[in-house]
């Protein structure tokens, strides 16, 4: 175990010194990012996907990961808001919004049995 966690803070502050040299490099930002989420580092990690939602705004994936990280950290009303906008932009992988750890406590929320059955509805009528 330890030698992950040796490994991941190696890759960390690999990633960490390369945005220092060019701070808007969307690949090593959405792997610094997983790499904080893995970690543990669940701030760092939403001030990344804040990031990245600046720069990337109508990409599926980084509000998906956005709607994760803000999940992890509780704030479970705004994680469903960016759930919604990721599908409304094209995120289409609903049976990964099932099993997905980082959205445990969004699949808690009220909202959430109303939201997905409209797009069992509407995006998924096979499920």
């Amino acid at each position: 175990m330890k030698k992950k966690i040796k490994r991941k803070d190696i890759e960390i502050k690999f990633y960490e010194k390369l945005l220092k040299e060019r701070p808007n490099f969307v690949q090593v930002l959405i792997s610094l990012g997983n790499a904080y989420t893995r970690r543990g580092f669940y701030e760092e990690g939403l001030e990344v996907d804040r990031r990245l939602v600046k720069i990337k705004p109508d990409d599926p994936v980084v509000h998906y990961n956005f709607a994760c990280s803000l999940s992890l950290m509780g704030e479970v009303s705004q994680a469903l808001k960016e759930l919604r906008k990721a599908v409304f932009l094209g995120y289409d992988e609903f049976s990964y919004i099932l099993q997905d750890p980082d959205l445990e406590a969004i699949r808690k929320h009220p909202q959430f049995e109303s939201f997905f059955s409209n797009l069992k509805r509407i995006k998924i009528p096979q499920f």
